[in-house]
């Protein structure tokens, strides 16, 4: 989705969690056992108490993040959470990408937020270079080392310190799709790519354009591409690409552009006006309309359940899912997340991201919907509906075997900033899929610039 060092070590992906996620995710068939109401939210915040916080009557805190809409209402309850058990003042601050560059200025004009949700591993390390992050303290280690997976303290961390809270995880190796619509086609859940290939075809047949995409913003087509190049190419290439060990003229990311254009470059098979697309209408305008909406499937992580809700449909009855189908011998499992990063150590920063460390904040966010927790203690009861329930269930039984998102290990340069670097090839490349040699050296040009040779 967005940059990393090439000292983040990136973990093994193994047959087991592809198997996993592929038998949590076809409960989706059994849209009855939904209970959950439009978009999977129970509406409630109530949480225990497992973590002991201060008083901090009359202390003022910034926290800032991209998030919007309703990820943005949702997380203001866990806010307000922290607000009521400790008295302190809490103010969410609306961030823009890059967020490195937004806290550059905030920084440079003085006014820095107390702590920032960082959403990639090379953001964490860029503020740590920066001299702006601050290290963890010893209550928010000790929730880390219970409740996190070592895999997920590691991501946090900088040179062995830790630095970074991952409070927010992402499951991103998935494809929502219209039940009408795939009904009314007699369309099936692919497998593999050849027959995700013969299932688009089918909802094409059947009047439906197949796929809606987010072009105009680019993570959403580096997501597309690494789901390919993974299963395709395999880990140990996958893990070379992220830390530019290979370069982007490598014949395995012809072959993974090659089989994008399957479905980029394919006549009518994309909703028109992609490129104009945000992810946010990329999802509601393959759930309205009834069972003629602009498109039939979107592909995007778990998260999309709240623009699922959104559009008015309910996820497992009108909206289901399956895992990003096979295109080498496994399935792709490709995961994000936000970490919680101190800019401005004091007692109350703190506390806060000892809170976000806790199984109390993420509970209130889970119960939710549209939420993802890498926290294994959270009890997986919480999730809204048994959709979430399974994929909740396969990230924590996962454990260190997961890759994280392979642009949010590049550079910032590249593999975050809109209109550069890998999102504005990729955005190229959805226009025109017929040069995948021309989008190869504009790759790998801007990687080689990005990544100092």
């Amino acid at each position: 989705m967005r940059s990393t060092s090439s000292t983040y070590r990136t973990r093994r992906v193994i047959p087991t969690v592809a198997v996993l996620l592929a038998g949590a995710l076809s409960l989706t068939a059994c849209g009855d056992d939904d209970k959950s109401g439009d978009n999977g939210a129970t509406g409630g915040t109530e949480t225990g108490t497992t973590v002991t916080l201060p008083k901090l009557n009359g202390k003022s805190l910034e926290i800032a993040a991209v998030w919007s809409g309703a990820e943005q209402a949702n997380f203001k309850k866990v806010l307000a959470e922290f607000e009521k058990r400790t008295g302190a003042k809490v103010t969410f601050v609306p961030a823009q990408d890059p967020i490195v560059n937004f806290l550059g200025s905030k920084i440079a004009g003085g006014q820095p937020p107390d702590i920032a949700m960082l959403p990639q591993p090379g953001a964490i390390k860029q503020a740590v270079d920066r001299k702006w992050a601050k290290p963890i303290g010893t209550a928010a280690k000790a929730e880390l080392a219970k409740n996190y997976s070592q895999g997920w303290q590691d991501i946090g961390k900088v040179d062995g310190t830790q630095y970074g809270v991952y409070y927010k995880a992402a499951n991103k190796s998935l494809i929502w799709y219209n039940a009408k619509v795939f009904e009314n086609a007699g369309a099936t859940e692919p497998k593999t790519w050849d027959e995700l290939l013969t299932t688009a075809q089918t909802v094409y047949d059947s009047g439906v354009t197949p796929f809606s995409v987010g072009g105009a913003e680019g993570w959403t087509l580096t997501d597309w591409f690494e789901n390919v190049y993974l299963s395709q190419a395999g880990p140990e290439k996958y893990d070379q690409l992220a830390k530019h060990e290979i370069k982007w003229t490598d014949p395995s990311v012809k072959d993974a552009l090659t089989t994008l254009a399957q479905v980029w470059g394919k006549k009518d098979y994309v909703a028109t006006g992609a490129l104009q697309t945000d992810f946010p209408a990329s999802v509601t305008q393959t759930f309205k309309g009834g069972d003629q909406p602009k498109a039939g499937m979107v592909y995007e992580g778990d998260f999309a359940q709240v623009n699922i809700g959104t559009a008015g449909a309910k996820v497992g009855t009108d909206a289901k899912v399956f895992p990003f189908p096979a295109v080498g011998d496994t399935a792709p499992v490709v995961s994000g997340g936000d970490a919680a990063v101190i800019l401005k150590d004091s007692e109350a920063a703190q506390a806060l991201a000892t809170f976000l460390a806790s199984p109390d904040a993420a509970t209130i966010q889970a119960k939710l919907g549209g939420y993802l927790s890498p926290n294994k203690s959270v009890d997986n009861s919480v999730y809204p509906n048994p959709v979430q329930q399974k994929i909740a269930k396969a990230l924590i039984d996962s454990g260190d075997d997961f890759r994280f998102d392979m642009s949010d290990q590049a550079p910032q340069a590249f593999g975050g900033t809109p209109g550069k670097g890998e999102w504005k090839a990729l955005q190229d490349f959805l226009n025109n899929p017929k040069d995948i040699a021309g989008t190869q050296q504009r790759l790998e040009a801007d990687a080689a610039a990005a990544y100092g040779g």
